[in-house]
């Protein structure tokens, strides 16, 4: 293997270690060691990659924030008009709650940090406000496309999208044994989205 093969491997075990940690703990409460022992790695190797853990959380942070705006554009690349790229996207929040409750700490954990690191509250509040951004954009390109009505406001839609979103995770982390909550999402957004569709006249 190369050198830098080793590195790069190195760099997503310390991702995917501190990705548990983090979720576990806490940001506080997961240490450099705790990291490191779970990745397999010395600190050595961590400092090599990282020089604090600040900069791991939010490299992190940011790698799940740009992940979504991929499965976001390629849901809207691969949709034949807004409304169908929304239903993708309502599909997207529904994995993340099958991909199970083990990960689902690790919102909890970015929003804690983000509202006392001044770093992390810039990472999530420029991403945030993209997010509205973009699905305001959508919702007047649907209004122009003819699958959305045109009585509807595009901001007001957008931020109810983005709240309905955040909203949704935060219940299923505070009762997630209360319902399916991956089911209750799509259903959720369906009954937002059914509001937005332009009627047969």
């Amino acid at each position: 293997m190369h050198t830098q093969q080793r590195s790069e491997m190195t760099r997503a075990q310390l991702l995917e270690a501190a990705e548990v940690c983090f979720s576990a703990s806490g940001y506080d409460g997961a240490s450099i060691a705790d990291i490191c022992q779970r990745a397999g790695v010395s600190k050595g190797a961590f400092y090599h990659h990282f020089p604090t853990k600040q900069a791991l959380f939010l490299e992190l942070l940011s790698r799940w924030l740009e992940g979504l705006d991929t499965q976001i554009a390629q849901a809207r690349q691969d949709a034949s008009d807004v409304l169908a790229a929304l239903q993708a996207i309502a599909g997207m929040v529904r994995r993340v709650f099958a991909a199970g409750s083990g990960r689902l700490p690790i919102f909890l954990v970015f929003w804690m940090q983000a509202a006392r690191d001044p770093q992390a509250w810039t990472v999530t509040i420029g991403h945030y406000r993209h997010y509205h951004a973009l699905f305001t954009e959508m919702i007047a390109e649907g209004i122009a496309e003819g699958s959305i009505a045109p009585t509807v406001d595009a901001r007001a839609a957008a931020q109810s999208l983005v709240s309905l979103g955040v909203g949704l995770i935060l219940q299923g982390l505070l009762d997630p044994q209360g319902a399916d909550w991956g089911q209750v999402a799509e259903q959720s957004i369906q009954v937002l989205l059914d509001g937005l569709r332009r009627r047969a006249v």
